[in-house]
């Protein structure tokens, strides 16, 4: 039931998994290169630095140390597999492995029922279950009893949020940790150890830089993806001893994307984004979202312009584009990539699409100008907090009418100081829903302020 999960392991009779002189040449195809690669020690583990601290419960587990369940919780090809190989060999017990894709209560009670008997024995039994978050709640709720009695020593991974996706009291009864998407150079420290170490191509081959970034900017941060990548690139090489960009496009069919996440080019593809968008050119605005999205730009990078063009550019023409790009922005933090670039698509498409008011920055803009210029009076004595003794001999409170007792929900009574009295910093266009609150904007100006206002209204 471990599949390749540890194909470097001795088999149960002590003979080694790769085949013995004994019985003549190996002709078995070897492993994949990630599988080669594998880390076997903590210290070739890259990146994951603030689960590996010295004393956190991954490395006293990884130590052999510990004897908690883990939900190992992060994107693909973080290291979730690795650190339960680690798991499993530091306990020196029985290790069971099962896929949420091919197993049910049925083989999740089998596997109990046998570590029950090893335990029995004094031998302790870890169970790998990969993407738990596919299990059944009842499948999951067959694990409840085995975990909390440490019959198995639970290691689950998952891709998604356990708190979605896993039952709570198994979330109760386990350690949460989440793993991190690796950073470009913990990307380029796997490619090059790859390249130079005997398990892997063992210096076969050699990359050019241009050839490294662009298997780096592919990989999405994902180990795994990027050994299958330069694995795929080195068979291809036209030039037995160099891998050049061009036989990593022809590898992996994926042309080289010229964008440097911290150059010309970031800038001016997401000024370009933010344009298209502004323009209204939703084709536009989708291509240069492609572009970021396969040069491996941050997603939450992408997320944060969009919620701020929402209100930028969109404002209260459309209220809801607002709620669209922060929906989209939990879809990245919750769900991640690649799943979460149709999130950003839809909220690009539904900001591109909306109509378009800067009346938003203006108001904010025109405001925050009068206060900067010391245009920011006393507070009307009505408006005042009153609720505290002495406040009515002040005067604070004193005359406030509550606009709820207004059949209307809305009073002549003065709310700026005044200096502002009259001050419209809210400028309605007539361009989509502020079509319709322009109106209302004037009508309850007019109820505010009453029908003799002191001052002339004025643009700020």
């Amino acid at each position: 039931m471990t599949g390749d999960l540890f194909a470097d392991t001795p088999d149960d009779d002590g003979s080694d998994s790769h085949g013995s002189d004994t019985h003549g040449p190996d002709t078995r195809p070897a492993p994949p290169l990630a599988v080669r690669m594998r880390p076997r020690s903590l210290d070739e583990i890259v990146g994951q630095d603030h689960l590996l601290g010295p004393r956190s419960p991954l490395r006293r587990l990884i130590g052999g140390s510990g004897a908690a369940s883990v939900l190992l919780y992060g994107p693909p090809g973080t290291g979730k597999t690795t650190m339960a190989s680690m798991i499993s060999q530091a306990t020196g017990g029985r290790f069971e492995a099962l896929s949420a894709l091919s197993s049910g209560v049925k083989e999740v009670r089998a596997v109990i029922d046998g570590a029950r008997r090893r335990l029995a024995h004094g031998q302790q039994t870890v169970l790998f279950i990969d993407e738990v978050h596919r299990f059944s709640k009842t499948q999951q709720d067959a694990l409840l009893d085995a975990v909390e009695n440490r019959v198995v020593l639970l290691v689950a991974a998952t891709t998604e949020n356990p708190s979605f996706s896993v039952v709570a009291p198994l979330l109760s009864r386990s350690l949460v940790l989440q793993l991190r998407s690796l950073s470009d150079a913990d990307v380029r420290e796997v490619l090059t150890r790859a390249v130079e170490d005997p398990r892997g191509l063992d210096g076969a081959v050699s990359l050019t830089p241009e050839a490294l970034d662009h298997l780096v900017a592919v990989s999405g941060g994902d180990a795994r993806r990027a050994l299958t990548a330069l694995e795929a690139s080195a068979d291809a090489a036209d030039d037995g001893d160099t891998v050049d960009v061009e036989d990593v496009e022809a590898a992996i069919d994926r042309a080289a994307v010229r964008y440097d996440r911290d150059g010309d080019q970031h800038y001016d593809v997401i000024s370009a984004f933010i344009k298209s968008i502004r323009g209204s050119d939703v084709d536009a605005a989708l291509h240069y979202l492609a572009r970021m999205i396969v040069a491996g730009e941050d997603p939450r990078f992408i997320a944060r312009r969009l919620m701020i063009h929402a209100s930028e550019d969109v404002g209260m023409a459309d209220p809801t584009a607002l709620q669209s790009a922060v929906a989209a922005a939990q879809v990245v933090a919750l769900v991640g990539m690649p799943e979460a670039r149709l999130a950003l698509a839809q909220a690009t498409i539904h900001l591109a699409t909306a109509p378009k008011s800067g009346a938003v920055i203006s108001a904010i803009g025109a405001a925050m100008a009068d206060v900067s210029a010391g245009r920011a009076g006393a507070v009307p004595p009505a408006l005042r907090d009153g609720h505290y003794a002495g406040a009515a001999k002040m005067g604070h409170g004193v005359g406030y009418r509550f606009p709820h007792d207004d059949p209307d929900g809305v009073l002549a009574q003065q709310y700026p100081p005044d200096e502002l009295v009259g001050v419209d910093y809210y400028a309605p266009t007539d361009h989509g829903y502020e079509r319709e609150i322009g109106p209302r904007v004037g009508r309850l100006r007019s109820i505010v302020r009453g029908l003799a206002a002191r001052t002339r209204s004025r643009r700020a």
